[in-house]
């Protein structure tokens, strides 16, 4: 199908927008991310190893992949249909974990509400860059990105609730069913795209190399920040505000596609980059305390969904009619990065210390300066 014959929009680009991030919530914070905060409870339920702890949650990365894997295609034929079957792949994923009488099971869980993640972002962003209007897609896309901060800021207190998990699991199981319902009778309806169409493969290698550096820097945080936090002297109430922190101030990278708008698309990457950067480094210092902890958090948590917006952005600008295909490009990136990220900070940790590896990770964040050079820079916005 031609650009020219799309069907023109009907609903607010903010609703769309909204509606998106409800899913991206749902799949992300509370399907996706919610796992690693409930693992001692996990572990007393199931009378889990370590290595057995680890290994559920490589399900969820497992899960994650195959839903990258398939979503261009579902996204493809029909982007609302892909964002409907994201929600429900979390939401049962979220009462198959909470029902599970065993292991196993929970495992099966784990699986499908990693899927529904990995569908719901190339989902997303085809549907907004299909029904949006040229002159907001930018902001629809990087707003509708931060339902992850949105997702981890809901889920961030839970563990502190007296009700056992299971109960915790079917309040979000039940909340993923109204925002599926939601988003099915809420997001528009796009036209398909053309199969032939699947954009300039040359351009896509900026686009990974910038996803994996996204992963790599972001692994060390999202795994070790909490117990360098309490290494450094920080209380579990004050660790769990950090979390909170990252989440909130992930509500602000929405903002990052005003700046693209504004200025360029890379001179909006080189600055999330830069406070990236400033972020990690303050976790280096020896004694933080809770201003330097919360300041560090806000900056990773704005900066990572500006970061993971952006390269929205620049998928869609290389995969006009097909964004979701670069999106998983980019999305398949960033899980790889942190793939192999994860396991090489802890050895460095348990050699080094944390706080050493925090500083080298801000340090490894400023690479992302290379992309002054034209051709690992993101395309300029189409005419």
């Amino acid at each position: 199908m031609a650009l020219g014959t799309e069907r023109k929009p009907t609903t607010a680009w903010w609703t769309t927008a909204a509606a998106g991030a409800s899913v991206i919530a749902l799949c992300y914070g509370f399907a996706r991310y919610a796992y690693g905060l409930f693992v001692p409870r996990f572990t007393e339920t199931f009378g889990l190893t370590t290595v057995g702890a680890g290994v559920l949650g490589g399900l969820s990365t497992a899960g994650y992949g195959l839903g990258l894997l398939v979503s261009p295609r579902t996204s493809r034929r029909s982007a609302h249909g892909t964002v409907v079957l994201a929600g429900a792949s979390a939401t049962l994923g979220l009462a198959l974990m909470a029902a599970a009488p065993g292991v196993v099971p929970f495992g099966a869980g784990i699986v499908l509400a990693g899927t529904g993640a990995g569908l719901v972002s190339p989902g997303v962003a085809q549907l907004i860059g299909r029904t949006a209007a040229p002159r907001v897609r930018d902001r629809a896309q990087t707003w509708a990105n931060t339902g992850t901060g949105l997702g981890l800021a809901a889920s961030a207190f839970t563990p502190l609730l007296a009700f056992g998990w299971p109960t915790i699991w079917w309040a979000f199981a039940a909340l993923g069913v109204a925002v599926t319902l939601i988003a099915w009778r809420t997001l528009p309806r796009a036209p398909a795209s053309d199969p032939a169409d699947a954009g300039p493969a040359c351009g896509t290698v900026p686009l990974v190399v910038n996803s994996v550096l996204i992963g790599v820097t972001s692994a060390p945080y999202w795994t070790f920040s909490s117990s360098r936090l309490a290494e450094a002297g920080l209380s579990p109430p004050a660790v769990t505000a950090c979390w909170f922190t990252i989440g909130v101030a992930g509500l602000l990278g929405g903002a990052a596609g005003r700046l693209a708008e504004r200025t360029s698309l890379r001179t909006a990457n080189l600055t999330a980059w830069t406070l990236a950067a400033a972020g990690l480094a303050l976790l280096a210092l020896p004694r933080p305390g809770l201003p330097g902890a919360l300041v560090s958090s806000a900056l990773f948590g704005l900066t990572y969904m500006a970061l993971t917006g952006l390269c929205i952005l620049w998928a869609a600008r290389l995969f006009p009619s097909r964004p979701a295909h670069g999106v998983t490009w980019s999305f398949a990136g960033l899980g790889a990065g942190q793939t192999a990220a994860a396991p090489l900070a802890g050895a460095a940790a348990a050699g080094l210390g944390s706080a050493a590896v925090f500083g080298l990770t801000g340090l490894v964040a400023l690479a992302a300066w290379s992309q002054l050079a034209p051709r690992l820079a993101p395309p300029a916005a189409r005419s």
